[in-house]
């Protein structure tokens, strides 16, 4: 009996022992059971760490392991030799929507390495948020989508396109709207205070607004009241918001616009210093450009005559006076402004009543009237095509330096502001920011200008936006992310795209992965369209 008792603890214990060995074998195999494989690449992980050598293991859509694969075998396997893996580029900014039902596979940002775009920028938004997210998420798209809540959309829901304050029961509307947005899964709130009708809008306004966002845990962007020779107080104004409502803002597109401001970068940088130095949560983005692109209305009639309908529009365009006072503030716009000081500096990018004057700018179409090209007949020109129905337009009037001196400071990230197309539904002449961005920045700042590092840059685009609108599991490389990645040619990426032709893809990425799956095989689109809404902090189910 004695001999007995002492043989079932041994022998108990090495059936323990046999099964804890099958079970560290089993999860062993499935450990190194991977999906897809990215090899030989020099990765740069999106926090500004210098790059490394390293593999990449992908299992669904995630991210499992980053290291030495050399001996692991998967189904597929991408050779990244000669070639730098990053995480998918994020961009805060875009005006995705007028094109994502037509082209739904965004091969103009994907092919420039973008997995994830947002939109409702500038104030302006779809609402109900979550009924658009639905579109878009029974559409299936190719790159990721998240959306932020517009204020100009709320207010003119609200009170119409008025110059006013809100009532206290409009201004509970609006709060009311800004909560459900959220609750939808909005990033946060936009504004466009320099748009009509955000333009309308007081900073007490804004601020009140943006405290339901912060409830939330959500972010205020905003197109700023005045980006020209009035930035200094916008930015003011932006960190005023940020600092009494509690919540990170970032001013987007940031820019001098028209030759009076220009410099002024300078001033406005040191400001965001001071706010973070003093604890509010400030930042930005650019695209880098020296040209800006909007309607020809918003770049250049001022927002007092945009106030009402339509018809009370054209009423002010036909009356006399009014017209008079009209002309007055659009030809200081073209010389102090958007303008850049010549008619020539304004291009009509669309104009779907008239296509013949999509490519030409303000100084040919004023010669082709019969007129000298003054900025006073070019004002004439501008409030027919206004009359007209309008334009899309690209105003040359940034300078060199400021986006150069902007791009340097470590709080600005990179965005488009631009739309998304493929070549197959292209139309007008846009602004050839929405095919050559990122790109751009890669080509141009990093490797000819050496205006930023390769490994700042990627930050930029990628770990600092995730950060800013609350994407936890995206904007690096790491074990346990979403398997957002993109592989490229640091001395062949380049922005094709220019002014004059702008059509042309970005050259130089050889493969994009959203959510794991292959988007871009070899500098091709593969047609897969896996992308993911991205809700806010904010989401109730």
């Amino acid at each position: 009996m004695k001999g007995k008792i002492q043989v079932r603890p041994v022998i108990s214990c090495f059936r323990r022992a046999l099964v804890l060995l099958l079970m560290f074998a089993v999860t062993g195999a499935a450990q190194e059971s991977y999906d897809v494989i990215i090899r030989n690449g020099r990765i740069i992980d999106g926090s500004g760490n210098p790059w490394i050598y390293a593999d990449v293991g992908i299992r669904a859509d995630r991210i499992v392991r980053i290291g030495d694969l050399s001996g692991v075998r998967a189904p597929r396997v991408i050779d990244a030799k000669n070639l730098v893996v990053a995480p998918g580029f994020i961009d805060p900014h875009t005006h995705a929507l007028g094109g994502i039902q037509a082209a739904p596979t965004a091969e103009s940002a994907l092919l420039q390495g973008v997995t994830t775009l947002t939109e409702g920028n500038d104030g302006s938004s779809p609402f109900p948020i979550a009924a658009s997210l639905a579109e878009i998420e029974k559409l299936k798209i190719s790159a990721n989508w998240a959306l932020y809540v517009g204020h100009g959309t709320i207010r003119e829901r609200v009170m119409g396109n008025v110059n006013r304050a809100p009532t206290a029961d409009e201004l509970e509307k609006m709060k009311q709207m800004v909560a459900q947005g959220m609750e939808d899964g909005a990033l946060g709130l936009s504004t466009g205070l320099f748009y009509v009708p955000g333009n309308f809008a007081k900073t007490d306004e804004v601020i009140e607004l943006s405290k339901v966002a912060a409830k939330y845990k959500g972010m205020y962007i905003s197109h700023m009241r005045n980006e020209a020779e009035g930035v200094t107080e916008s930015v003011a104004e932006t960190i005023r918001i940020g600092r009494e409502a509690g919540l990170p803002v970032q001013m987007t597109h940031h820019k001098a616009s028209g030759k009076d401001a220009w410099g002024q970068t300078v001033q406005t940088l040191k400001m965001v210093d001071e706010a973070r130095a003093a604890g509010v949560d400030v930042t930005m983005d650019q695209y880098p450009y020296t040209a800006s692109a909007t309607s020809l209305e918003g770049g250049l009639v001022p927002q007092w005559a945009s106030e009402g309908t339509g018809d009370d529009k054209l009423r002010r365009l036909r009356d006399p006076a009014t017209r008079a006072r009209i002309k007055t503030d659009i030809v200081y716009n073209i010389i102090h402004v958007r303008g850049g000081g010549d008619p020539k500096n304004v291009f009509i990018s669309q104009c779907r009543f008239d296509p013949s004057l999509n490519g030409k700018n303000l100084a040919q179409i004023t010669q082709e009237r019969g007129m000298t090209p003054t900025a006073e007949n070019a004002a004439e020109v501008t409030m027919d095509i206004v009359a007209g129905g309008g334009a899309a337009a690209i105003f040359h009037a940034i300078s060199e330096d400021d986006v150069e001196r902007v791009m340097k400071h470590p709080w600005t990230a990179i965005g488009s502001d631009g739309g998304v197309a493929s070549l197959e539904t292209a139309t007008g002449v846009p602004h050839p920011r929405q095919y050559g961005t990122f790109a751009r920045v890669l080509g141009v700042y990093v490797r000819e200008k050496h205006v930023i590092t390769l490994e700042e840059a990627i930050r930029k685009m990628t770990s600092l936006t995730a950060q800013r609108l609350g994407i936890r599991d995206r904007g690096l490389l790491r074990e346990g992310f979403r398997a957002d990645v993109v592989a490229f040619d640091p001395d062949r990426i380049k922005d094709m795209s220019t002014f004059e032709k702008p059509h042309q893809y970005a050259a130089g990425v050889q493969y994009v992965l959203v959510n794991g799956q292959t988007v871009v095989d070899g500098g091709k689109h593969t047609g897969a369209r896996p992308g993911m809404i991205i809700r806010g902090p904010g989401y109730k189910k």
